[in-house]
């Protein structure tokens, strides 16, 4: 969470700036090369988030279609193989687009730092990021975050759990599925039993 903010805070600063388009200079190179190795954690972060957008989707889609199409029996052992999948997926992407990353931001942050901030500037954003008391603001984003988050949840519970529900179930009805409380409800039901055969005489 903190250098992901670092790092979304550095990218505000760079498309606000003025677009006084600053001669480069070896110190400014210095300067931006600097920024970039504190950002190096938010740049991997980011790119990070772009491997596991697509899995995380893809894992609730999946979720739903365990509860919907699987038999109750085999959703275990389905579910771990699709969490194997997963997890080779980002095991196999997740460095590779990190390595691409930390390659293209010297020439593209590191180009757009250059070309919006004079070296003084530069120097005034290396200052704000090295900070002891911004670090620490940085540091409680995760506690902000929660405790905004635990607040939030409990207040809309009442009124946004009935619209997902409604969302489900309309979905579900456009895609000839059962709604997951109706497939939950038919998986609970005992199969019923055959009727007995008649007595021979």
């Amino acid at each position: 969470m903190q250098t992901r903010i670092h790092f979304h805070y550095l990218l505000v600063l760079a498309f606000i700036a003025p677009a006084v388009h600053a001669q480069s200079t070896p110190a400014k190179k210095e300067l931006v090369a600097k920024i970039l190795k504190i950002q190096q954690p938010g740049i991997e972060a980011m790119a990070r988030g772009l491997v596991e957008q697509p899995a995380a989707e893809l894992m609730q889609r999946a979720g739903l279609a365990l509860n919907t199409r699987v038999a109750a029996d085999k959703r275990d052992a389905v579910g771990k193989e699709i969490q194997a999948d997963v997890k080779k997926y980002i095991d196999d992407a997740g460095p590779l687009i990190q390595a691409r990353a930390t390659r293209l931001a010297p020439t593209t942050i590191g180009t757009l730092l250059e070309e919006k901030f004079t070296e003084e500037e530069l120097k005034q954003v290396v200052a704000i990021i090295e900070s002891p008391a911004y670090n620490k603001f940085q540091q409680l984003g995760g506690d902000m975050q929660r405790v905004l988050t635990e607040k939030l949840i409990a207040e809309t519970r009442p009124q946004i759990e009935p619209k997902v529900r409604a969302m489900e179930v309309s979905i579900a009805k456009r895609l000839g599925i059962p709604a997951p409380e109706e497939a939950a409800a038919a998986a609970a039901k005992p199969a019923a039993k055959a009727p007995a055969k008649a007595a021979s005489k």
